[in-house]
C-alpha cells in the first residue's frame, strides 16, 4: 500500500479540470450516498486485469482498449452497449487469430462520463455559463439549468454504469462471447463491406478449427476459454469526488481500490507533479494508465513512474502515447529508451486519436483515418527499432454506424460527416473503420513477431 495516503488526501493538492459546485452541502450529501452504494467492480477483478497486463508488459499479449469518447445519458441503450461490445470482440478475434497472442479487452465504458475542458466557462453572445464537462457533471445544452454543475448527476451516472456492467457481464459470460457465435457478431451495416467480408473469412477458419478440435475428441463446449471472455472497464479518473466516494478497502488484502472501474487513467492535462489526480491514483491498487504526449520529458515520466509504481509491480502501469502522426517517431523514442533503461515494467499502448483532430471544411471536427493509421504505424516502428513491445491500442470507437472520422475503406468524405455525426464530444471510429484498423494492426503485430524472432536467433 502507498504510504501516508488516504482517499481524501488529494484535496491538499492542485486539482485541475474539476468543476466548481455551487452547493457544498448538496455535493457532500451525494458523496455520502455514493459511499454507501455497492462497489461497481471488485478488487479481485482489478487484480486479475493487472495479472493479464503483466503478461502484456512481458511481451506475451496485447491490450485492446476502446469505447466512447464520452458516454451520455441520452444515448444510453442496451443495443448501443451490445454493438460496441460486438465490435471489440471482433477486433480481439482478428488480433488474436492473426498474431497468436492473447488480447486483453478493456472498454472505455460504464464510467467514461467526465471530460476536461480548456476553460471552466463558455460564452455565447452575452451569456456566460459553465462549460460542458460531461453528463456526470452537467448537460450539453446551453441553458442555466442544464449547464449547472449538478452533483446529483453522479448518482445517475452510477446507476447507468451499474446497468451497463450488468449487461456486459452477461454478454461476456452468458454465451454471447462463445466462439461458436463468431459469425453472429458482425453488424448488419458492415457485413457487405470489404472488412466485413474479410472478417467472415476469419470466422470461417475459426469455425473449422473448432470443428477439428471436436473431431479430435476435444469438445469446445467444455473449454471455458471458448465459452466466454474476460472483459474489463476503464475510464479517466477525472471527477475525483466521484472516484473517492467509490473507493473501498479490500477485505482480503486491506488495500484500497477505486471500485468505479477495473482500470483508471490520468489524462495529459492532469499529469503533472503535485497533481491531485496523481496523488489519488498512487494510493489505489487498480491498474493505472497515463497519457504521454509531446510535452512530457523523460525525467518527468520517470518521476511519475516512481510515484505511481514505486514497487515496480508488473501490470500496474500502462503508458498511453498520444503524439499525433507527424510527431510520434520523433517524440516517443526518448520516452521508450528512458523507461527501458530504468527497468520499469510497463505496457506501451498507442492512442492515435487525440493528436490527430482537425477541422474539416464542412465545419465538423474530425479525425482522418489515414492519420490515425499513420500514428499506429509510427508507434510500431519505434518499438521495433528500440527492441520493445508495442503492447496496445487505445481508441475512441463505437458500434454505431456513425460518420465522424473521414476515410477508411468505407471512404467517409468531409461532405458525409453531417449524415450521422452523433458524438457528444470527439469523433469516433465506426464499426467498419475499427475492424479495418484491427486487420491492419494484426499485420504489424506479425511483423513485430518476425523481428523479435530474428533478434532471438
Amino acid at each position: 500500500m502507498a504510504s501516508n495516503w488516504t482517499p481524501d488526501g488529494w484535496k491538499a493538492h492542485e486539482a485541475r479540470h474539476l468543476p466548481t459546485y455551487d452547493n457544498a452541502g448538496e455535493l457532500g450529501d451525494v458523496e455520502q450516498t455514493l459511499a454507501k452504494f455497492p462497489p461497481l467492480v471488485f478488487a479481485g477483478e482489478a487484480r486479475a486485469l493487472k495479472a493479464d497486463l503483466a503478461e502484456v508488459a512481458a511481451g506475451r499479449g496485447f491490450l485492446l482498449q476502446g469505447g466512447d469518447c464520452a458516454e451520455s445519458f441520452a444515448e444510453f441503450h442496451p443495443d448501443n452497449i451490445r454493438d460496441t461490445f460486438r465490435v471489440l470482440l471482433q477486433m480481439a478475434v482478428v488480433l488474436t487469430f492473426a498474431s497468436k497472442q492473447p488480447v486483453v479487452k478493456v472498454g472505455r465504458i460504464a464510467g467514461q462520463f467526465a471530460k476536461p475542458r480548456s476553460s471552466p466557462t463558455e460564452k455565447q453572445g452575452d451569456k456566460e455559463l459553465p462549460s460542458y464537462f460531461g453528463d456526470i457533471i452537467n448537460g450539453i445544452e446551453f441553458g442555466d439549468e442544464t449547464r449547472r454543475n449538478n452533483p446529483q448527476r453522479m448518482v445517475q451516472a452510477y446507476g447507468q454504469a451499474a446497468a451497463t456492467l450488468n449487461l456486459l457481464r452477461a454478454f461476456a459470460g452468458g454465451g454471447y462471447a462463445n466462439l461458436r457465435q463468431v459469425h453472429k457478431w458482425t453488424l448488419d451495416h458492415i457485413g457487405s463491406s470489404p472488412w466485413g467480408q474479410k472478417f467472415a473469412e476469419t470466422a470461417d477458419r475459426i469455425s473449422e478449427a473448432l470443428d477439428f478440435m471436436s473431431a479430435c475428441g476435444i469438445d469446445p463446449g467444455t473449454v471455458p476459454q471458448l465459452q466466454g471472455t474476460s472483459f474489463y472497464t476503464s475510464h479517466e479518473a477525472l471527477l475525483l469526488p466521484y472516484e473517492e466516494a467509490l473507493t473501498r478497502r479490500d477485505s482480503l488484502t486491506g488495500d484500497w481500490y477505486d471500485c468505479s472501474a477495473h482500470m483508471l487513467w490520468i489524462g495529459d492535462r492532469t499529469r503533472f507533479e503535485g497533481s491531485a489526480h496523481v496523488e489519488f491514483l498512487r494510493g489505489v491498487g487498480n491498474p493505472i494508465g497515463m497519457k504521454c504526449g509531446p510535452s512530457l520529458e523523460p525525467d518527468a515520466l520517470l518521476r511519475m513512474l516512481d510515484t505511481l509504481n514505486p514497487a515496480r509491480e508488473a501490470g500496474r502501469m500502462t503508458l498511453i502515447s498520444r503524439f499525433g502522426h507527424e510527431k510520434v517517431e520523433d517524440g516517443l523514442p526518448k520516452l521508450v529508451r528512458a523507461v527501458k533503461r530504468e527497468g520499469h515494467p510497463v505496457v506501451w499502448s498507442c492512442d492515435p486519436m487525440h493528436g490527430n483532430v482537425i477541422k474539416a471544411e464542412s465545419g465538423f471536427k474530425t479525425r482522418p483515418f489515414d492519420r490515425i493509421l499513420s500514428e499506429v504505424r509510427g508507434f510500431f516502428a519505434v518499438h521495433r527499432a528500440e527492441g520493445t513491445h508495442a503492447g496496445g491500442i487505445h481508441i475512441e470507437m463505437t458500434g454505431q454506424d456513425v460518420t465522424e472520422c473521414t476515410g477508411g475503406a468505407v471512404a467517409i468524405t468531409d461532405e458525409a460527416l453531417a449524415d450521422r455525426y452523433h458524438t457528444h464530444c470527439d469523433p469516433r471510429l465506426n464499426a467498419a473503420q475499427s475492424i479495418e484498423l484491427a486487420f491492419l494492426m494484426a499485420d504489424m503485430l506479425n511483423l513485430e513477431a518476425v523481428e523479435r524472432a530474428k533478434q532471438a536467433a
